[in-house]
């Protein structure tokens, strides 16, 4: 892949993307206006001068839409309108111009794969019966058996269990997540229209890219047996991004963005050509460990992946999905993989605290563009030890409750104050907050130059002005280090050794993620240096 060119690679180097800061919200958690306990549109309005000052380019926010609520929202039930508990679409609007006032983009959640059975195309689909046109909106089977009794396949779901389930008039329908999640059928051309309608409907209101859910999953061979193979990354998928690409293409300056989990990278470069998506996020760089050899391997692997392309490259540490990196950084195995997220591993909180600032300089300082979870800028750790009966994630359910889900990278952020809800809001948080995230909160740190939010502000703010998108050169470094230049003269060296290393020649020190010993860099830390 390294040496393949694809025609119209000639990326604007000038786009705001390609090197952008974007920060992401998980609008139930963000922040409450209203004192229901659930994060809202005018919560988020209010602090929009917090994230001006963060210094982010962009906002994604995860879906928005009407939703029964049975995965987070992921369960959309009319992809048009605003979620109640959030707000309404004029709020959305404001909240999209006051964004722009400020300098900052709009990215929305678009989840193409599988709709709510409380969506009004369900709802018909179940009214109209077997082999309506209401049907082949969705991938309704006949069951296996003497009367139906078994499911279509024996496909998984994704959140556990079956991924069909029987409905009155003995028909199956597929849903790759939780049975709330009823799969469209992508073959139908109804949907396609469907969707190219609903990216107007956001673009036409000032919405600057489209975050796209479980991207590779579109399409599906319904005759296999196989597992994953049969409904993961098949070809028939591109297709479907050229026509949304096509739809992009009719607004200035708008862009798409995949959520596409592949451990192929040959494969995953191909939603990135130039007439399908601008780019994609790098899940294995979020996955690495804590390593020095597996950190340089991903990133070779990625800016090989997308340099032909004239795709920007992206960081991600963390997402509304995954083990928050304090946390996963100071266990002793600091890989993340979602089939086993480690639940109950101990994990040492100043070691992770300590490498979590490393990594995120050194994520800042690749070329490409930069994601940031809300709430790793306080470097908030996992909620372990949620009480079972306020978890939501329907992972917990479908495990059995043997698997606790995502539920703790999701609790309330915690603004101000000794104690909870920590200025989140007026009501009790809809999942609770540790008592000693007093020392934590967003007011705190603000005031105190060490902290992780001071790191994270002062990171973006010289991220800005000296990096974003472009290319990196390797130095020469001893074992467990990683250390490039970039094109401003920015020396970037991480040191993931047992022992303290020399620092290379430099005019002086911009930023470190903790205190140097005199000229070394010490274990677990990272440094910006300026070149002479």
């Amino acid at each position: 892949m390294s040496g393949s060119t694809f025609p119209g690679a000639t990326p604007d180097p000038e786009a705001w993307w390609r090197g952008a800061a974007i920060y992401q919200v998980y609008l139930r958690s963000f922040a409450d206006g209203n004192g229901d306990g659930v994060g809202d549109l005018a919560g988020l309005r209010t602090r929009l001068p917090y994230l001006s000052d963060l210094g982010i380019g962009a906002i994604w926010l995860n879906p928005w839409y009407p939703s029964p609520m049975a995965d987070g929202g992921y369960d959309v039930a009319d992809y048009r309108d605003i979620e109640p508990s959030f707000g309404t679409l004029a709020e959305a609007e404001e909240f999209i111009a006051e964004a722009h006032a400020l300098g900052i983009k709009t990215i929305t959640d678009i989840v193409p794969n599988h709709g709510s059975d409380q969506q009004k195309w369900f709802v018909r689909a179940l009214e109209a019966g077997p082999g309506s046109p209401e049907r082949e909106r969705f991938l309704f089977r006949e069951g296996r058996g003497a009367s139906g009794e078994l499911p279509p396949n024996d496909w998984q779901s994704i959140f556990g269990g079956p991924a069909w389930t029987r409905v009155a008039d003995g028909q199956w329908y597929l849903h790759l997540f939780a049975p709330e999640q009823p799969d469209f059928n992508w073959a139908n051309p109804e949907v396609v229209e469907e969707f190219h309608d609903v990216l107007r409907f956001w673009f036409d209101r000032g919405v600057d890219g489209i975050r796209i859910d479980s991207a590779a999953l579109l399409v599906k061979e319904m005759d296999s047996e196989g597992g994953e193979e049969a409904y993961t990354d098949l070809d028939g998928v591109h297709d479907i991004y050229r026509g949304w690409r096509r739809v992009a293409e009719e607004y200035d300056d708008r862009i798409l963005i995949g959520e596409v989990w592949l451990p192929d990278q040959e494969r995953f470069a191909l939603y990135l050509r130039p007439d399908e998506m601008h780019t994609a996020f790098n899940f294995d760089f979020l996955a690495c460990a804590w390593d020095a050899a597996a950190l340089r391997r991903s990133i070779e692997e990625t800016l090989a992946t997308h340099i032909p392309l004239g795709a920007p490259p992206t960081w991600v540490l963390s997402n509304h999905d995954v083990t928050r990196p304090v946390t996963k950084y100071g266990r002793a195995d600091t890989s993340f993989d979602h089939a086993d997220r480690k639940h109950g591993m101990p994990s040492d909180p100043v070691l992770g605290e300590r490498r979590a600032r490393a990594a995120a300089l050194l994520a800042m300082a690749l070329p490409g563009g930069l994601y940031v979870y809300q709430g790793e800028e306080l470097g908030l750790p996992e909620v372990e030890d949620l009480p079972d009966e306020r978890r939501q994630d329907p992972i917990w359910a479908r495990s059995g409750h043997t698997d606790p889900g995502r539920d703790g990278c999701r609790v309330p952020l915690p603004w101000s104050g000794d104690e909870p809800p920590f200025g989140f809001g007026a009501g009790q948080p809809w999942l609770p907050q540790p008592p000693e995230w007093k020392a934590l909160t967003a007011e705190v740190q603000a005031a105190d130059p060490a902290s992780m939010f001071t790191l994270y502000r002062t990171g973006l703010r010289l991220r800005r002005e000296l990096l974003g998108d472009g290319t990196l050169a390797w130095l020469e470094a001893g074992e467990g280090v990683l250390a490039f230049r970039r094109e401003s003269g920015l020396i970037c060296v991480v040191n993931l050794g047992a022992e303290s290393v020399s620092l290379p020649e430099h005019e002086s020190v911009l930023l470190a993620s903790g205190p140097l010993e005199g000229d070394r860099l010490p274990s677990d830390t990272a440094v910006w240096l300026r070149q002479a």
